[in-house]
């Protein structure tokens, strides 16, 4: 039997890490557009939410079906199921075929991500694993700074439907790759699937995922009691199931250890963070700077390319200080950098933020990559893929419950803020932030706009500094291990 050729499978796996991490800012890029052509504006956050809502409720079932059924066939799969959901997307008439579509391609997605991070597990030993881990965790970082230029270069040049269809080549060349060089033994597994713990799952993680996504958008308190209640009844639920279970889709034991528990923790939380400061941050920009949204996106830029430098060096901290210190450190790090944020006057030049989130990109890339690489080492060979689906699920779901609870806090306290100044609107509040439309605003009203918008940035800063002191907290809850 042929053996695996590591270079040209990892190229494969880098690949594929890029097309899905280029598929969020693109399509943000391209939303505009999208919306304009297809006449579809009231739902369109669902064209984000829905991709990110298949990509969460499948991982983990990809993940026990790559420990179960070997790395090699779940990836084509994840990989063919993308890239036929990128085609169709492309192809779609009208909003609602979009969103249908990209449940496609986010079930694709759900076994891509994690299912290459395991590939790298078992490609790798644990000391070079760290490196490559990185080096894949980059390719976020290169995705997320080339993702708006192209977006905008393919809309204004091309068609929208381009932004889908620029998976459809890079997806087919990887999945000949892995087809052809990735030579894995065939497993026979004579464990059936937890179809009863994978049901019971899905519910949860779905209703948990709408609950929070509706979190605050004035929706029925009748509905919202309804989905709390649901997702009560299948933690319940699942939790029995998975203890009777023969083969479980989660093995409760990873989570009665408390090192791999409050890791994973402290992954879903520093997850919520990034999405803070990457979503606010040109917001910030244009409202108050007056900065053009162009450049705007700019401001977070050095995070992406920094996540590399975080990226790579967590190998060496980890065998330097083991993963305690190493998350002391680097959370220490967020704390500073996100005082710098709330502390920082009205009028704050371009090149401040630059500082800011190149500092914080390194401590981004460095908790992202440690995760990854102890979650592997905690658990056994034989559920390698369930942890790394279980640590790529607690990313989305960081994601998508931290996404919620700053947009409460940030439209509550711009509502309070706006009525202590009576001739202030929402409608004024919606221009304000977008340097283009600000210009439509009387002059003499845009300082105490601009006032108005600090204010509700300044508390999304302090619900992140709270976030990154619980995750310090939970830091202290587990012994530490020997170094790599």
């Amino acid at each position: 039997m042929k053996k695996t050729n590591v270079k040209i499978v990892t190229l494969a796996i880098f690949m594929t890490t890029f097309m899905t991490a280029i598929e969020g800012t693109i399509v943000s890029t391209a939303m505009p557009t999208i919306v304009s052509d297809l006449n579809g504006l009231e739902i369109m956050n669902w064209v984000v939410s829905i991709f990110l809502l298949m990509t969460a409720v499948s991982t983990p079932l990809y993940g026990k079906l790559a420990d179960s059924f070997g790395r090699k066939p779940v990836f084509l799969f994840g990989i063919a199921i993308f890239v036929i959901g990128s085609s169709l997307c492309g192809l779609a008439h009208n909003m609602v075929e979009l969103i249908i579509f990209r449940v496609i391609q986010g079930l694709g997605s759900g076994a891509v991500q994690p299912v290459a991070i395991t590939i790298i597990a078992d490609l790798y030993t644990l000391k070079k694993r760290a490196k490559m881990l990185g080096l894949n965790s980059g390719f976020w970082g290169v995705a997320s700074v080339i993702a708006p230029l192209l977006g905008g270069f393919i809309v204004q040049h091309l068609s929208w439907h381009w932004v889908f269809y620029i998976n459809v080549p890079i997806g087919i060349v990887a999945f000949l790759l892995v087809l052809l060089f990735f030579k894995e033994k065939k497993t026979s597994s004579t464990s059936k699937l937890d179809l009863k713990g994978t049901i019971w799952l899905v519910i949860l993680l779905l209703s948990l995922m709408f609950f929070l996504q509706e979190l605050g958008s004035g929706i029925s308190w009748v509905i919202m009691a309804v989905l709390a209640a649901i997702i009560l009844i299948s933690v319940v639920a699942f939790f029995k199931v998975e203890k009777r279970a023969q083969d479980p889709i989660m093995p409760l034991s990873m989570l009665k250890d408390r090192e791999f528990l409050a890791i994973n923790l402290i992954t879903l939380l520093i997850s919520g963070v990034v999405i803070g400061f990457e979503f606010y941050i040109p917001t910030w920009m244009q409202g108050i700077n007056g900065t053009n949204a162009s450049l705007a996106g700019f401001a977070v830029t050095p995070s992406s390319l920094m996540w590399i430098v975080g990226s790579f060096l967590i190998g060496g901290m980890l065998g330097r200080w083991g993963i305690k210190k190493t998350y002391d450190i680097m959370l220490a790090l967020l704390v500073v950098t996100d005082l710098a944020l709330i502390v920082v006057p009205i009028y704050t030049p371009f090149w401040v933020f630059c500082i800011i989130a190149a500092f914080n990109g390194i401590a981004f890339g460095a908790i992202t990559t440690a995760s990854q690489v102890r979650s592997q080492v905690i658990v056994g060979k034989e559920d390698i893929g369930v942890a790394t689906s279980f640590n790529t699920l607690m990313k989305y779901l960081g994601q998508t419950m931290m996404v919620s609870i700053y947009g409460i806090t940030f439209n509550t306290i711009i509502a309070h803020q706006l009525s202590l100044h009576p001739g202030l609107t929402q409608n004024m509040m919606n221009k304000i932030v977008s340097a283009e439309k600000a210009k439509e605003l009387a002059p003499n009203l845009v300082p105490q706009l601009r006032q108005v918008l600090f204010a509700g940035l300044i508390g999304v800063y302090v619900v992140s500094l709270i976030v990154i002191i619980i995750s310090i907290i939970l830091n202290r809850t587990y012994k530490d291990y020997q170094k790599v």
